[in-house]
Formats: structure tokens, C-alpha cells, sequence
């Protein structure tokens, strides 16, 4: 237990990078779709960006995250009796696993030119991750009974 403050200090600043990606990718893909048919070389550059967010910032960040968030249930597994607002926590961020590969599945579709989601579409996607982001720091901070 010595090394549990550590290993919480760690998972925050995971998930904090994680959630940069979580915040950043579908306003990154917004730019994608609303200038796709103009054919210029800025849908180009922001392919990089995307494929560069999700996969260097993104992935390691998603592993940091889910890896130390493991350890510290297994370091403490006390914390999942009568603690309700750890499993809503959990339940958020199962969700938040999915929206991070659903985004994955959109990064392949707009790489290969294949979506047909509008801008609009992924300016209301990217509140998912807020509103996930919302319930997770009430559990953790609040711990409502």
C-alpha cells in the first residue's frame, strides 16, 4: 500500500491525458467532414493530426489509465464493499472505453474516406465525454451515499 498514492497520482494524470483525446478527437473530426469536398491539403494534415491524437496520445493514455485504475482495485479490493459510487464510476467508464473505440472505428472510416456523418453529428458526440466526465469526478470527489 506504500506505493498507493503513487500509482493514484499516475492513474490521474493518465486519465487527464486520456480525456484530452476523448475532448479533442470528434472536434478534430468536425473539421474533417466540413472541409472534406473542398479537396484541399487540410484534410490531409488533419488525417495526421487525428491518426497522431488517437494513437500516440489516446491509446498509451487509455492503457495508462485502465492498467493503474486495475491496480489499484486489486492494491485495495475493500473499496469495491458498499462503495455504490465506485461501480457507477465503473459502469461511466465502460462507456467511456466504448466511446474511445468507437472513435477508433470513425478514425478508419474517415481515413478511408468512407463516412458520412456530418459536422453536426460529431459536435453532439463530443459532449459524450463530458457528461461521462461529470459523473465520474461526482463519484470520486462527492462519493454520494
Amino acid at each position: 500500500m506504500q506505493y498507493y498514492n503513487y500509482i493514484l497520482a499516475f492513474h490521474v494524470m493518465s486519465v487527464l491525458s486520456w480525456m484530452a483525446m476523448l475532448f479533442y478527437q470528434p472536434r478534430l473530426y468536425v473539421y474533417h467532414v466540413e472541409h472534406q469536398e473542398n479537396g484541399s491539403c487540410f484534410t490531409d494534415i488533419i488525417k495526421i493530426q487525428e491518426r497522431k491524437l488517437y494513437r500516440f496520445i489516446g491509446v498509451p493514455a487509455f492503457w495508462a489509465s485502465l492498467l493503474s485504475g486495475i491496480t489499484m482495485i486489486i492494491l485495495n479490493p475493500a473499496m469495491l464493499e458498499d462503495a455504490y459510487w465506485l461501480w457507477v464510476k465503473l459502469v461511466a467508464v465502460v462507456f467511456m472505453i466504448a466511446f474511445h473505440f468507437y472513435l477508433g472505428m470513425l478514425l478508419k472510416e474517415l481515413a478511408d474516406d468512407r463516412c458520412q456523418r456530418s459536422g453536426k453529428f460529431f459536435r453532439v458526440i463530443n459532449e459524450i465525454p463530458t457528461i461521462l466526465m461529470i459523473i465520474i469526478v461526482i463519484m470520486v470527489v462527492v462519493k454520494p451515499v
